[in-house]
């Protein structure tokens, strides 16, 4: 289980990135909120959709969630 944020500020393309407190580029996000804790992060990018719709695994810690 890990916990999951999204930023709370959107890339160029529109798209709020979801990510684990144990990602490399956690500590520089600014502005995040607390999705929660998950098993896998198809269920934190689901949460995070509530909130963003354009929402996105971060392909460093989010591989498998992450858009092509």
């Amino acid at each position: 289980m890990k916990t999951y944020y999204v930023n709370d500020t959107a890339q160029k393309n529109g798209d709020h990135e979801v990510h684990t407190d144990e990602c490399p580029y956690f500590k520089s996000i600014t502005s995040k909120t607390r999705l929660g804790v998950f098993s896998n992060c198809k269920d934190a990018v689901d949460r995070s959709k509530k909130i963003y719709p354009n929402s996105d695994g971060c392909a460093y810690c989010c591989p498998e969630c992450h858009k092509r």
